[in-house]
């Protein structure tokens, strides 16, 4: 039986460790040719290693599978069409793209400095918009295409100490969303996934507290070879039809996130004025707000 993707061509970044990596081998197991995209900085952004990438390349070559690396910086301008140049040049085309590449910089709100906000978002953010649209032209010419984005509950949901994250990653659901409505005229489809799994980046989370150390335990059960099935079934042919779309994987589950919408409204003939608002708003809305959670406090279960 030919594989999901047999015959894709598929750029992944972020593919040298954690969730990419799993990415980029069963993107390959299911018959796509793949580039593995990964500079090898460490969470927080720092250094650079082309071992990994080359790697992930080696391990897919030793399987029977056909794969490059590149190391160039998905948050460079200029590198988004350097690295869909590199994967035409050596397969011919692009079928799929997966945006995956991040680094953390957790901090405090009152403490975060501009460099934690501009670099995290210059990497998710920026980088996810590089990718694309390098992507788009080939996707527009061959009238076919695939993006799958990198979401996050620290934004759908929320999470301490992120909101230069939480901020990249609810980014990325409108970049989707709009590469989704813009696209739809040449059959290219753009999804987000949020992930759960234990990687470099989870493994941040600080666990001093009994709760937080629970948290990390059920974390630690999540490999992030449970995420690629998801991913890799979205970038195929199979899911023709489901565009525009944010789902989540964790463990064995699979969820489909909603999206914002009016939920409640209020009406006055005679119009608003601050006083009257401050009469109404708070007793019509209050029992439709939406609390102020964390992730864990929405996802509270054990991982099936």
């Amino acid at each position: 039986m030919p594989g999901i993707v047999d015959g894709k061509v598929a750029i992944v970044t972020g593919a040298g460790r954690g969730i990419g990596r799993g990415i980029a081998l069963l993107m390959a197991q299911e018959g796509a040719r793949v580039v593995v995209c990964d500079i090898g900085v460490s969470v927080e952004g720092e250094g650079s290693d082309a071992t990994p990438a080359h790697e992930v390349v080696s391990e897919i070559k030793k399987a029977g599978g056909r794969a490059i690396a590149s190391t160039l910086s998905i948050s460079e301008p200029a590198n988004g069409d350097k690295i869909v140049k590199a994967a035409t040049d050596a397969f011919g085309r692009v079928d799929i793209l997966v945006n995956n590449a991040g680094i953390l910089r957790d901090r405090i709100f009152h403490r975060m400095s501009w460099a934690d906000w501009s670099d995290v978002i210059n990497v998710h953010l920026n980088g996810s918009f590089i990718m694309s649209r390098a992507c788009a032209t080939v996707f527009r010419e061959q009238n076919s295409g695939s993006y799958v984005h990198m979401t996050s509950t620290s934004g759908l949901v929320g999470n301490f100490g992120q909101a230069n994250y939480a901020a990249a990653k609810m980014g990325i659901v409108g970049l989707s969303r709009g590469i989704a409505l813009d696209m739809a005229r040449f059959n290219v489809r753009s999804n987000c996934v949020s992930p759960f799994a234990w990687t470099r980046m989870v493994q941040t989370i600080p666990s001093e507290t009994p709760e937080e150390k629970a948290r990390v335990a059920r974390a630690s059960q999540m490999v992030p070879e449970k995420v690629a099935p998801l991913v890799v079934y979205l970038a195929s042919e199979s899911a023709t039809g489901i565009t525009g779309q944010v789902l989540g994987a964790r463990n064995n589950e699979i969820y489909l996130f909603n999206a914002n919408r009016p939920i409640r409204t209020l009406h006055r003939s005679d119009g608003w004025t601050p006083h009257k608002l401050a009469e109404q708003l708070k007793g019509a809305f209050a029992a439709s707000f939406t609390p102020l959670e964390r992730s864990q406090d929405v996802f509270a279960w054990d991982p099936v």
